[in-house]
C-alpha cells in the first residue's frame, strides 16, 4: 500500500507516478506496478509503453520464475541523459557531469574565492560545464539539469542567496535563471550543507528517517534530511546553526556583523585568525588543517575546543531532531574535533536521545555535494508531475496518460 507520503501531491493514475515507483525501488514489475496503484494491465501497460518510447524505462531482465511466466523487470533508463554540478565553496569551485544513475563521469575543480563575485565565478562554471562535457563525450543537449551548491543561504523556489555572510556580492543574485538562460535547461540550487547531507542520505543511509550533517570549514552550517527529502524551513533558512549566539563569546565578530555567533569561535576562518595571534600565522582553514594533522599542539587544542562548542550546540539539535545519524563534514572534520563533539554532545543531550545516534564523518569527503547534488536535480526533474508535462510537450497529440 502506498504510505501517505507516497500519495501527497501525485496522481496515482500518471505514467510520471509509474516512473517514480520504478526510479525509487517500490515496484519493478508490472504486477508490482498494479498492486500499488490499483490500475488494470492494460492500462499500465499503455503508460509503460509511454514512457519506454520517451526513454525513460527500459527492461532488465526476467525476474526468477515461480512456475508460471517470469515477470519482465523494469528500471529506470540511466543512458538517456546527464545531469551537470556545481560545488561553490568559500575557497574552491568544483563542475562535474554525473549519469542519471549518480555515477561521476568527469569533473573539474579550481581555487577559486567565492567572494569573487557571481559573474566571474559563474563564467568559470559554465566553461568548466563544456569542459567536463567534452571530455565525458556528452554535449550539452543531453543535459537534463543543472545542481548548484552555494556556502550560504538560498531561497530554493527561485535559485538565489540571501544574506549571505561569506558570499560578498551574491545577495539576491538570481543564480538559476542566469544559469537557465545560458543552458536553457533547469537549474536547482541549494545550500551546500543540504546538498552534503542528500548525498550522504542517498548514498550511504538510504534508509534513515532523519539524519543531520554539519559542516564546518569556512563557515559552520547544517543540512537535515528527514524521510529523504531536505528540511530547508520557510525561506531556505533551516539548519543555520553558524549564527547561533553563545553569549559567553559576545565579543567575538561574525562575518555576518553581528558578535557571539557560533562560526565566530569555532569555525575554520575563526581558528586560523586565533592560531595566528597566539604566534602561528595561519592564513586559513586549509592552513589550520595542515597543522593540525601535523600535531602542532595549538592548532590540535584549538580544534578539539571548537569541537566542544559545536557539541553543545549540537546537544539541543539532537534532542530536537532526534536523528538516526549525525554527520560530522567540511575541512575540520578530524579526530581532534570530532572528540571534541563526542564529549560534550553525549554529555548534554538527553540520553533517549543519543542512544540509536550514529555519529561519525563524511563518507563521501569532496564528492559529497556532487552526488546529493545530483539526487536533488534528478527528483525535481523526474517528479511525476514534472515527467507527465514533459510527456505532455512531447507527445501533445497522443492518448492523454494522466487520466
Amino acid at each position: 500500500m502506498l504510505t501517505a507520503r507516497d500519495r501527497w501531491g501525485v496522481n496515482q493514475n500518471s505514467a510520471g507516478h509509474l516512473l517514480w515507483l520504478v526510479r525509487t525501488g517500490r515496484a519493478r514489475t508490472r504486477g508490482e506496478l498494479q498492486s500499488y496503484t490499483g490500475l488494470s494491465r492494460s492500462t499500465i501497460t499503455q503508460r509503460l509503453d509511454v514512457l519506454r518510447a520517451a526513454g525513460y524505462l527500459r527492461a532488465c531482465g526476467v525476474e526468477g520464475s515461480t512456475g508460471g511466466r517470469p515477470a519482465e523487470l523494469l528500471e529506470f533508463d540511466t543512458g538517456h541523459g546527464v545531469v551537470l554540478v556545481a560545488d561553490l565553496g568559500g575557497n574552491h569551485a568544483r563542475a562535474a557531469v554525473v549519469d542519471l544513475g549518480g555515477q561521476p563521469l568527469a569533473e573539474e575543480h579550481e581555487p577559486i574565492k567565492i567572494g569573487t563575485g557571481p559573474e566571474a565565478v559563474l563564467g568559470w562554471v559554465d566553461g568548466a560545464f563544456q569542459r567536463v562535457l567534452a571530455r565525458a563525450g556528452w554535449d550539452a543537449g543531453q543535459v537534463r539539469g543543472i545542481g548548484v551548491g552555494v556556502p550560504g543561504p538560498v531561497e530554493f523556489d527561485f535559485g538565489m542567496v540571501t544574506q549571505p555572510p561569506i558570499m560578498p556580492g551574491w545577495d539576491g543574485y538570481p543564480i538559476a535563471e542566469r544559469l537557465r538562460r545560458a543552458w536553457q535547461r533547469p537549474v536547482y540550487v541549494d545550500n551546500d550543507a543540504n546538498l552534503m547531507a542528500l548525498g550522504e542520505q542517498t548514498a550511504n543511509h538510504p534508509d534513515c528517517p532523519a539524519l543531520v550533517l554539519v559542516k564546518v570549514a569556512t563557515g559552520i552550517s547544517a543540512g537535515v534530511v528527514i524521510d529523504g527529502q531536505v528540511y530547508r524551513g520557510i525561506d531556505g533558512g533551516a539548519g543555520d546553526i553558524g549564527h547561533i549566539r553563545l553569549y559567553e563569546h559576545r565579543e567575538a565578530r561574525c562575518e555576518c556583523g553581528l558578535y557571539g555567533c557560533l562560526a565566530a569561535v569555532a569555525s575554520g576562518l575563526a581558528l586560523a585568525q586565533r592560531l595566528t595571534a597566539a604566534g602561528t600565522p595561519t592564513s586559513s582553514g586549509a592552513e589550520l588543517v595542515e597543522r593540525i594533522r601535523s600535531g602542532h599542539a595549538e592548532a590540535v587544542h584549538l580544534a578539539r575546543t571548537a569541537g566542544k562548542l559545536v557539541g553543545e550546540v549540537l546537544s539541543t539539535v539532537v534532542c530536537m531532531v532526534n536523528p538516526a545519524v549525525l554527520i560530522i563534514a567540511g575541512d575540520l572534520a578530524d579526530i581532534h574535533f570530532v572528540t571534541g563533539v563526542r564529549e560534550v554532545l553525549y554529555q548534554s543531550a538527553l540520553p533517549r536521545s543519543t542512544r540509536h545516534l550514529e555519529v561519525g564523518t563524511s563518507r563521501l569527503g569532496s564528492q559529497s555535494v556532487v552526488i546529493g547534488g545530483h539526487a536533488m536535480v534528478v527528483d525535481q526533474v523526474y517528479a511525476p508531475a514534472a515527467v507527465d508535462a514533459e510527456l505532455a510537450r512531447m507527445m501533445p497529440a497522443a492518448e492523454p496518460v494522466t487520466c
